[in-house]
């Protein structure tokens, strides 16, 4: 799991760099990297990996309609329908878009998506709120008032409760709010079956304690302490059935490496302790990061 925390080291560099571009496109030290163009692949059953090389976006499929989860960058739109098309499956099928959480680089090329297949795009109230309005408020741990990302905005977004579910068809797919990351974060599970066999995959939220500068997961004057509310979270992903993880960043569950060693017999994307070793993994970055917050408190009060 050390790719994660070089990741979010990354995607801190990132976070400060992105910038809005030409319409429908943000730039960002990692972004480059992040849309490289990836084919997609089967995981499991009906569940298809169709994102880019650096970001996720999850297909599921139904005799019924599909369900997408993320869009990546505003630039991946064309990369994920491409993907999705690839497969022999058509944009106008899918019935829902699905959200993890409203940053630039997970939430980017939805509105686009959404247009071209006319599905109905659902978060949480406070990832909807963002999305509607195209730009994080001032709770998100990476909001940063003289650097604010944008990503096109969805006029309509369908609010789910936590526990609820999504379905179309035999389709279903449940949600768990795992907040901490953002506000609204969400991760969503289902079942995906193949050769009489049904195993329990869960797409995971990122669980990165990564912010703009200046801002405490500890809380601080201007803000509240959330630092139990991510732990819970992170909680939350161990504790679920999970026999096949997705993260948010493939490398965050090494999909790729998954893919290139998948066979006929062998299906190493099943893993029933994927989710208890990201959780773990996730903790003690979480720690490390709160252990930083309480020494440079402390340097500040000394001073």
């Amino acid at each position: 799991m050390k790719k994660i925390a070089q990741l979010s080291a990354s995607f801190a560099l990132a976070l400060g760099a992105a910038t809005a571009g030409a319409q429908d496109e943000v730039r960002c030290s990692m972004c480059e990297e992040w849309n490289r163009p990836a084919a997609p692949f089967n995981i499991v059953g009906n569940t298809w990996y169709v994102g880019t090389a650096g970001l996720s976006a999850v297909l599921v499929t139904g005799p019924q309609g599909h369900v997408l989860i993320d869009g990546a960058l505003p630039q991946s739109a064309p990369l994920i329908r491409k993907n999705i098309e690839s497969l022999g499956f058509r944009m106008q099928d899918i019935k829902f878009i699905l959200n993890s959480h409203p940053h630039f680089d997970h939430a980017g090329a939805i509105a686009e998506l959404q247009r071209a297949s006319g599905a109905t795009v659902v978060a949480s109230p406070a990832a909807a709120q963002v999305l509607r309005e195209g730009t994080p408020g001032a709770d998100d741990p990476q909001y940063d008032p003289n650097e604010r990302f944008t990503i096109p905005k969805v006029a309509e977004v369908k609010e789910i409760a936590d526990g609820k579910s999504v379905t179309v068809g035999p389709l279903r797919l449940n949600v768990v709010y795992t907040p901490g990351h953002t506000p609204g974060g969400t991760s969503w599970t289902w079942q995906s079956c193949e050769q009489g066999k049904c195993v329990d995959v869960v797409y995971a939220d990122s669980l990165t304690p990564v912010s703009a500068e200046g801002f405490y997961y500890s809380g601080d004057g201007a803000r509240p302490d959330i630092s139990a509310r991510f732990r819970k979270s992170i909680e939350r992903i161990g504790k679920l059935k999970c026999d096949v993880l997705i993260a948010a960043h493939p490398s965050f569950s090494d999909l790729f490496g998954k893919a290139a060693a998948k066979t006929a017999d062998s299906n190493p994307f099943i893993d029933p302790e994927g989710c208890r070793k990201l959780a773990a993994s996730s903790s003690r970055n979480l720690e490390a990061r709160l252990q930083r917050e309480r020494e440079e408190k402390a340097q500040t009060a000394s001073r």
